[in-house]
């Protein structure tokens, strides 16, 4: 059982990387499930409907979230009833919060199903439930549905997502970081058998500032005024990890870090 797991994807020339990227990786590789950190896709922050058909029409099975989940109040209006988008699970449990924060997926073409859990770190991040109870939790109720389970943990302090990796070690198959959009250099397996890494990455351009044009970013910096963010446009990455586990066990038996540059993309 092979997933692939793809970084932050970062406005639309991220998404276009993606979509000339992903058919082939995915066909070589012998990709069985695709799950995309989508928080950033549209526009370069948030998720519109619009954009996560976008994304799915391109092989992505499930999107995942982080803090800019609710940037487009489109996305209110369907996250209730797309269970292929997920948002943290640790938002504060009010019927005023909408969407899932985990859900278990059939894989395509196999009679396997995998299960997918997104969690919000609190360390310099919106005060939200615990990471740690509600995961472990989360992950309790998944393992009676299937042994395959990914968490896609979107935090800013690499101690934190350490610690979570820790936490479910043996328990799921994979933990892996979001949102610094930096890939990290530790892909690891635990010794109880769960794949692990800091950050994934992103998919975007990386001749800016996570993604933004560095011009405006040093602006910001050196006046902290306030400044519009313009995506940047030039060595273009595909960020992620692809994860080969047991499907029996659950447990993970590979993690390789992906990197697949481009010049450009086609509009």
């Amino acid at each position: 059982m092979r997933i692939l797991f793809v970084g932050d994807v970062i406005g639309g020339i991220g998404r276009r990387l993606a979509a000339s990227v992903l058919p082939d990786l995915c066909f070589e590789r012998q990709v069985d499930f695709v799950i995309m950190n989508g928080e950033n896709a549209a526009g370069g922050k948030g998720l519109t409907p619009r954009v996560a058909r976008e994304l799915f029409a391109m092989g992505v099975h499930v999107l995942t979230g982080g803090n800019h989940t609710w940037q487009n109040r489109e996305i209110f209006d369907v996250i209730d009833n797309e269970p292929r988008i997920l948002r943290p699970a640790n938002y504060p449990l009010d019927p005023n919060v909408p969407g899932r924060g985990d859900e278990v997926y059939n894989v395509p073409g196999t009679d396997l199903r995998v299960g997918v859990l997104n969690l919000l770190g609190r360390a310099f991040m919106d005060p939200v439930d615990c990471p740690f109870r509600v995961g472990l939790e989360a992950v309790e109720r998944l393992r009676k549905r299937t042994p395959l389970i990914l968490v896609d943990f979107h935090a800013e302090a690499t101690s934190e997502k350490v610690s979570l990796g820790w936490l479910l070690d043996g328990k799921v198959t994979a933990v892996i970081g979001t949102h610094t959009h930096i890939p990290t250099a530790d892909e690891t397996i635990l010794p109880e058998g769960t794949a692990y890494q800091t950050d994934a990455g992103m998919t975007g351009p990386f001749d800016g500032v996570l993604g933004v044009q560095r011009d405006v970013i040093l602006h910001r910096m050196r006046t902290r005024l306030p400044v519009r963010h313009e995506l940047a446009t030039g060595d273009l990455r595909l960020c992620g990890v692809l994860i080969e586990a047991d499907p029996k066990t659950g447990r993970a038996q590979s993690i390789e870090r992906i990197c697949i540059r481009r010049n450009r993309v086609q509009d």
